[in-house]
């Protein structure tokens, strides 16, 4: 068991949380949410003994070990990637280091003997014999090859390191896991695993930080929301933390209700969820805890959504863009090979690629940054084109500019009543809006191009991964602002949930031409 008391920590003059006092037991999957600077992965590091609280405590039960995902991907640059993964189990690897010790020596005496058949013993428990194998498996499953496995840590790519730190993390069936964003720079077949891998860990318990909403609703059976220097804990997974709380916020509104009526629709509402979820062990679990919640359970949650919402000023023709034989070469290497589609009004296309590089330069070519090899583009005439590149930073440069002076530019109305208000609607309320813009976090940059983009007024939306560097609150109006559009729209992602709910096209840019399949992101990937 992981238990917390009396949590509280402050950075300078800013408590981010206080009066802390949770429990988390074996067999569940925590998802730790909270907007951007709120502390989920400064908990993870409190839990982990990284970080010391301000006052509290952290009590793990004895004898259980703790196993956290590192960041650092360049610790282990002169081990073997074997090594390093099973360099994840502390224990396991004193045994080892001792018991080599011991066998060198010349002089073996009884004693040592005695040692030597206590560490034996214990390292037959640790399932030592069969380390090896067990951290090629765990690699196989994420997708690093055999011919790998002896490498040096220094020789591979960090796509390649983040998923052997991963192992190390999952290496030796930890009693309590944490893990930091685990899916970053995951394939999908390595993400399917690692899900897989999570729920199917009765005994284990897991803690996650993930802005991958298809994840934690795939393996979280309770939800930490950090918010207001409180962590509150709840029954369930993302979407149903969100929309729970959006009905515990629609029952408290209405006042005339009766008690026995908001019974019912909170009833109705888990019966509704229960009946969505998979036949896995995780998702019965979760069901019979939502089963019994009652309205006390449940609070309407205290986060802000940005409002995000594009309307053309005008519509467009049938035809949008036709690309024909498109090729683009970046030093010296062939990225795009004959890219050739035609993409109809209104139709929502993302793009796919097995390198960003391939998608971040189409889309270039596209809005004229680029110029290609050989190949042609041509956009109807009645086209309006909004863009949000993947590197907006040349955006942002002006010192002297601060958030209502930069928004002006781009705004047929250009009062400061006007900008202020579209400003707070993006989370920049007050003082908000006179940062200067060149001290902006990734997040905020994000927000002033959706801005700058909901200005336009364009019929066609180009976006370059749309959801980096922004929160869930974020990520999901983003989502339901570009479901809502009425107009066409291209676009990249990593976030399959963001994929399935806006694509009804998938374009894959291969060694040689595309895919095109007019369908959803999981009829594409044999889903469903």
């Amino acid at each position: 068991m992981l238990a917390v008391h009396d949590l509280r920590l402050q950075f300078g003059g800013r408590t981010l949380f206080e009066d802390v006092n949770l429990k988390f037991a074996p067999g569940n999957c925590y998802g730790i949410i909270g907007a951007n600077g709120a502390g989920k992965s400064t908990f993870l590091k409190i839990l982990s003994g990284e970080i010391s609280p301000n006052s509290g405590a952290v009590e793990i039960s004895p004898g259980e070990r703790m196993a956290v995902l590192k960041q650092n991907h360049f610790a282990h640059d002169d081990e073997e990637v074997l090594t390093t993964v099973i360099l994840g189990h502390n224990e396991l690897v004193s045994i080892m280091k001792e018991k080599e010790i011991l066998y060198a020596k010349e002089d073996f005496s009884d004693e040592d003997g005695e040692r030597a058949a206590e560490l034996e013993g214990r390292f037959g428990e640790l399932n030592g014999w069969e380390a090896e194998a067990n951290a090629a498996s765990l690699l196989a499953g994420l997708g690093i090859k055999e011919d790998l496995h002896h490498r040096k840590m220094k020789e591979l790519t960090g796509g390649e390191k983040v998923k052997i730190l991963l192992a190390q993390a999952l290496f030796g069936k930890p009693e309590i896991l944490l893990l930091d964003e685990p899916t970053n720079d995951l394939d999908l077949k390595a993400i399917q695993w690692l899900e897989k891998f999570i729920m199917d860990q009765q005994d284990t318990t897991v803690l996650v930080v993930s802005h991958d909403r298809h994840f934690l609703n795939k393996v979280c059976t309770h939800i930490c929301d950090i918010d207001f220097n409180k962590i509150k804990l709840y029954v369930g997974n993302y979407d149903f933390w969100v929309k729970s709380s959006q009905l515990a916020q629609r029952l408290m509104n209405d006042q005339n209700k009766k008690t026995e009526d908001k019974m019912k629709d909170l009833k109705d509402f888990i019966q509704r969820f229960s009946a969505n979820a998979s036949k896995s062990s995780q998702a019965t679990s979760r069901k019979k805890m939502l089963d019994k919640l009652t309205l006390e359970d449940i609070q309407p949650s205290t986060r802000k959504y940005p409002y995000v919402g594009f309307k053309a000023d005008r519509e467009a023709g049938d035809q949008l863009v036709s690309v024909d034989g498109l090729n683009y070469s970046l030093e010296g290497e062939k990225i795009l090979n004959n890219v050739s589609f035609t993409i109809k009004k209104n139709q929502k296309v993302v793009f796919l690629a097995d390198s960003e590089v391939k998608t971040s330069a189409l889309f270039q070519i596209l809005m004229g940054e680029l110029q290609p090899d050989s190949g042609r583009v041509q956009w109807g005439i009645t086209t309006t084109r909004a863009y949000l590149p993947n590197d907006n930073s040349h955006y942002f440069k002006d010192a002297k500019l601060d958030l209502i002076n930069w928004l002006r530019q781009y705004s047929k109305d250009q009062t400061e009543t006007f900008l202020r208000g579209f400003l707070g609607r993006m989370l920049f309320s007050g003082e908000e809006a006179k940062k200067f813009c060149n001290v902006l976090s990734g997040g905020e940059k994000v927000r002033c191009m959706l801005s700058k983009m909901m200005l336009s007024g364009s019929n066609v939306l180009v976006m370059d991964n749309p959801t980096n560097h922004l929160d869930l609150e974020t990520i999901t109006a983003v989502n339901e602002g570009l479901i809502d559009f009425k107009g066409t729209l291209l676009f990249t992602s990593h976030d399959h949930e963001f994929i399935q709910t806006i694509a009804s096209r998938v374009i894959e840019v291969q060694a040689r031409g595309v895919r095109d399949e007019e369908c959803s992101y999981d009829q594409f990937l044999g889903l469903e």
